[in-house]
């Protein structure tokens, strides 16, 4: 198996990730299973910055090929907030229940009746000579009035997906990763990955 990092130590992001490119059988091992320490800061302005940040650090901390994503909540009611902010949005520590109340008090101090939002993800593949791809993917939805369902993370408990009358939390981990923003982008980079595969240029075992 082809060892790759993976540039995160959120258990929910390792959990879905690990999910989405299972098919392909990597090894794919977190900074903190590599024993790699260092935290990677997001200072992008943008998700793609920041997964390229991220897959790149990794890769060069691991000296091996990476994987990384940003993502993030945008609500069309709150001019595109919390946006690439979305992890910092109501504090440095602040739990996702936090930044979920913080978000419905928001709108609730607005008034406004646009509750549309899109949940946008940018993956990143890097490699330890610096060369990077990236693919993206993206999911409408709206702003549910109330906290419901107890899958998911972050703010899954009150991304409404319209088509299914549930929230992201509400639905299963399969349901979940066949529409999520993330599991569109790195079925995408599933491609990439295995075209990668396919001619040898992912040469470290596991």
């Amino acid at each position: 198996m082809k060892l790759v990092v993976l540039g995160t130590n959120n258990p929910g992001k390792v959990r879905e990730i690990r999910t989405i490119l299972a098919g392909l059988g990597l090894c794919l091992k977190t900074p903190a299973e590599l024993g790699i320490r260092a935290t990677v800061r997001e200072t992008g302005r943008t998700f793609e910055e920041n997964a390229v940040l991220k897959a790149l650090s990794y890769a060069v901390l691991a000296g091996r090929p990476a994987i990384a994503d940003d993502s993030g909540l945008e609500v069309l009611g709150l001019g595109g907030a919390p946006g690439v902010h979305a992890a910092r949005y109501a504090g440095e520590d602040a739990t996702d229940r936090d930044r979920i109340e913080k978000l419905l008090q928001e709108l609730a101090d607005r008034g406004t009746g646009d509750r549309r939002a899109v949940f946008r993800c940018v993956a990143a593949l890097a490699t330890p000579d610096g060369r990077v791809w990236t693919r993206t993917g993206e999911l409408w939805g709206e702003i549910a009035p109330e906290p419901r369902g107890e899958g998911g993370f972050g703010y899954d408990p009150v991304f409404l997906v319209p088509e299914l009358g549930r929230t992201l939390a509400e639905l299963s981990a399969e349901e979940k990763n066949a529409l999520s923003h993330r599991g569109r982008a790195f079925r995408a980079l599933a491609g990439l990955l295995a075209q990668l595969l396919g001619r040898g240029e992912l040469e470290n075992d596991c």
